[in-house]
């Protein structure tokens, strides 16, 4: 595990120099984040109790929203165009060439760039929005380690998801398409765009079914303290953790079959 833990933080290393990029990803988000909150504002101002939420709620949403958004991938971007082209190239085979399993050496770089993500573009944006509106953070040390926890099985989910889009390329070579189909479905159903139960009926409870609700609805509703007691803050951590198994065994399975017969192109 030693070996995981220096490529997790070398990773960490590694995004920490695009200090530039880093500020312009914290205006960014910071920017996005009251355009979002002030469409919910007048959105609220309407339906005062739309989803479920509170206005505050709402807003604490948006800026959970944000804080996660480069960590979490909510809208792209992540390891998988750099595995895709890897393979490709070919160059995939030096990876399977390593003393190091594949998953788990991507795994490690891609929690140590969400960790980066966190502290570098996620609490700034917090800190704003906690300044700016009046949000509903809770004051208990143990919901703020539940939250942590759901952060945590989110960012597994996400890296299972993208690993198996990543790994369409052994088949597809190019993966531009299937990486432009993942970032649509997770910006719609993780909630990014508007919170998971505002939909009605079926659609909605179908949409919080799949993975991509693991990403942002379920961490958010865990800060928001919606997973009343410790039965109802495990369930939602469950529901996490089963993603989280069930798409890294199907990243493991698809690896395997892909892997035993690597085809180069160019090389």
């Amino acid at each position: 595990m030693r070996l995981y833990a220096t490529v997790a933080v070398s990773s960490f290393r590694r995004y920490a120099t695009y200090r530039l990029a880093t500020v312009a990803g914290v205006f960014t988000n910071t920017v996005f984040g009251f355009i979002v909150a002030y469409t919910f504002i007048a959105l609220w101002s309407e339906r005062p109790h739309l989803g479920g939420y509170d206005r505050d709620q709402a807003l604490t949403f948006v800026w959970t929203s944000q804080a996660l958004l480069a960590a979490a991938c909510l809208i792209g971007g992540g390891f998988q165009v750099e595995l895709q082209e890897r393979i490709r190239s070919g160059d995939v085979a030096v990876d399977l060439y390593r003393p190091a399993d594949l998953q788990l050496w991507w795994l490690a770089g891609d929690l140590g760039r969400a960790a980066f993500e966190l502290l570098g573009r996620g609490v700034a944006p917090m800190t704003v929005g906690v300044l700016a509106f009046g949000l509903a953070l809770p004051t208990s040390p143990l919901t703020w380690a539940a939250f942590l926890l759901s952060v945590l099985l989110g960012l597994l989910v996400g890296f299972a998801l993208r690993y198996l889009v990543a790994l369409c390329a052994f088949w597809l070579l190019d993966g531009s398409g299937v990486n432009t189909l993942q970032g649509l479905l997770c910006m719609f159903f993780s909630g990014s765009l508007l919170p998971l139960n505002v939909f009605p009926g079926a659609f909605g409870d179908i949409a919080r079914a799949l993975p991509w609700a693991a990403l942002l609805q379920v961490p958010a509703d865990v800060l928001l303290g919606r997973h009343h007691g410790a039965t109802g803050i495990g369930a939602a951590l469950a529901f996490q953790a089963v993603w989280a198994v069930l798409l890294l065994a199907a990243g493991r399975a698809l690896q395997a079959a892909a892997t035993r017969k690597v085809v180069v192109q160019g090389g």
